[in-house]
């Protein structure tokens, strides 16, 4: 709980504040005309869900007096991309718009994303996500560019089908990817029509000679062309252009962006915030996060509402335009009317997100009778006959899987199918870590079973003395959940609640996370008995092969072993086979 003496002295100057958690972690930056209003507004009042659990996360806080509010709103800035605070980003909605993008390099890709950055060139946001995948395709089919992340040491499958330039084996003289990417960027900017006249000529070409199969898949490309660039609802006279408003209701800040480009609107989305004292330093704040934090692609202009420009980072500046009248200014307040009449629209969106997730964890709280499992870690185990014996966790955080906790075991002291067993195994070997390192402990242990499995799992920490309620996932006999099993008893709860669609969730997930590693595991146990098989390769040899194992450059990496070219040759084989 955050202190209320130093609540109570906060000074009444602009700055910048930081939300810190138990473990002194920053959750949250801000900015402030006024530290003193601002930081108090968290802790008294009502506030949206979202608001709600990381308000409930805040153990502590720091703040920065500046000069005046622009400084804030650059120290922010700068604060934000420092330390990426968990809910500043949450706060900016999760929705990523999907792009097209090809990239800057000195031998370019072309690929379908919806993860930005600065070196490459982005085209769209696309409405059709589907189509723009396929477009991408099909794009990497006709222009040669490469297909691989890294560029191998050989010419893959994409250059003998003529799909690639094989930067691998020659050099590409910058004047051939100049006039590829130049074909590209015109096409991807508008002038698909003489494309797809292109393509019904071939269409039929191949239908005359009766090849139905090439000619259905022109047909596929035409019909994905003509959804990339299907007519909307709104013809715009703008092109390349973001339109922003906002409105205000109630408790909330609604914002509303609207993307035009090549003259039609192709792309809108709503964000949500908790309504604060300082409406227009939050829509600020907003267009400058979306921009310069999730590195949203920069169009030629930007529309707003009348707001202060010496607020908008340097960057932005000579983007924004504020029309005072006619179309423009239209198009802004049709934008501003948007914001106001999402805001009912987006409140129950993000009451059904936070019911399939924070919502969930609570009333899973509720109902153990024990406090919210805001961390929760689930085990799952895999082999096959008691071969290949692995154990995986996937840990969720106020609901939301984080895979940056994922944790993977190799069970080592079971023999054979031994479920139990090697629940046991592998909860001793988590916890006492944990507790050797004195790291935090998750608020609740789930376990894939019913009381044998819980009984395993409490035998454990029982050993380690160490304490964590357990809860286990009965299944019935098609091996889907039926119950809960907690403190001895099972607990009956409607398939048809959130809570049970976030226990069936995350039980999918830890099985999908086990069985994955559990193939991968078992692949290379196979291909190391395998090679032990292989006439005159002893221990220090197959240590040396088993290292590079699933290295991309395995082949050339092979070769320069220590191995007669029959061993290399008969080792590459079972290579093939198994992985």
């Amino acid at each position: 709980m955050v202190d209320k003496t130093k609540l109570d002295n906060l000074p009444q100057a602009p700055g910048c504040y930081l939300m810190h958690d138990k473990n002194d972690k920053i959750i949250y930056i801000g900015k402030a005309k006024n530290l003193y209003n601002r930081v108090r507004s968290y802790f008294v009042g009502s506030h949206n869900r979202k608001t709600e659990a990381m308000i409930s996360q805040i153990a502590d806080f720091e703040y920065i007096i500046t000069s005046n509010e622009k400084e804030a709103f650059i120290l922010e800035i700068n604060l934000i991309k420092k330390h990426r605070p968990h809910y500043n980003i949450l706060l900016m909605d999760d929705k990523r718009y999907p792009y097209i993008c090809l990239t800057k390099e000195k031998d370019p890709k072309i690929f379908y994303t919806r993860e930005l950055n600065k070196n490459a060139k982005y085209f769209g946001p696309y409405p059709n996500p589907s189509s723009a995948k396929s477009v991408c395709d099909m794009l990497n089919k006709i222009f040669p560019l490469r297909k691989c992340q890294k560029i191998p040491k050989k010419e893959c499958l994409y250059y003998h089908l003529g799909q690639c330039l094989g930067p691998c084996i020659n050099d590409i003289e910058k004047e051939k990817y100049d006039e590829i990417t130049s074909e590209i960027t015109s096409f991807l900017n508008g002038n698909i029509k003489d494309k797809i006249k292109s393509l019904e000529k071939k269409m039929k070409a191949e239908s005359l000679v009766l090849n139905y199969e090439k000619a259905k898949e022109y047909r596929n490309m035409i019909w994905d062309l003509q959804a990339l660039q299907e007519k909307q609802k709104m013809e715009l006279a703008l092109n390349d252009t973001d339109i922003f408003g906002y409105a205000t209701k109630n408790n909330y800040q609604s914002i509303q962006v609207f993307h035009v480009r090549d003259y039609k609107m192709v792309e809108r989305n709503g964000f949500l915030f908790d309504k604060n004292d300082d409406e227009i330093g939050t829509f600020i704040n907003f267009i400058n996060q979306f921009y310069l934090i999730e590195s949203n692609p920069i169009p030629k202009v930007i529309l707003t509402p009348e707001i202060d420009i010496n607020l908008i980072a340097q960057e932005l500046r000579n983007k924004i335009v504020i029309p005072k009248q006619g179309k423009k200014k239209e198009f802004v307040d049709l934008v501003t009317t948007n914001a106001l009449e999402k805001i009912d629209v987006l409140l129950k969106k993000e009451e059904a997100v936070y019911n399939r997730t924070y919502g969930a964890i609570v009333k899973l709280g509720e109902i153990l009778n024990i406090q919210t499992p805001r961390v929760i870690e689930a085990f799952d185990n895999s082999n096959i006959q008691g071969a290949s014996s692995v154990s995986a966790m996937v840990c969720y955080k106020d609901g939301v899987s984080d895979k940056s906790e994922y944790r993977k075991y190799k069970v080592k002291t079971v023999v054979g199918a031994d479920d139990f067993h090697t629940m046991e195994e592998v909860i001793t070997r988590r916890y006492k870590r944990l507790k050797e390192e004195g790291l935090a402990y998750p608020n609740l242990i789930v376990v894939d079973g019913g009381k044998p499995q819980v009984t395993s799992a409490t035998q454990a920490l029982q050993k380690i003395d160490v304490q964590i309620p357990i809860l286990g996932l009965v299944k019935d006999d098609n091996h889907k959940t039926r119950a809960l099993y907690f403190n001895d008893k099972e607990i009956e709860i409607s398939k048809r609640s959130d809570l049970f669609l976030f226990l069936e969730a995350m039980q999918d997930e830890v099985h999908r996370y086990a069985i994955t590693f559990h193939h991968e595991t078992h692949n290379k146990d196979t291909f190391k008995s395998s090679i032990s098989e292989v006439k005159g390769v002893g221990e220090v040899r197959k240590r040396e092969i088993m290292k590079i194992l699933g290295d991309v450059d395995f082949e050339k990496k092979l070769n320069n072993l220590s191995l007669t070219a029959e061993q290399k040759k008969e080792i590459l084989e079972i290579y093939k086979q198994h992985l």
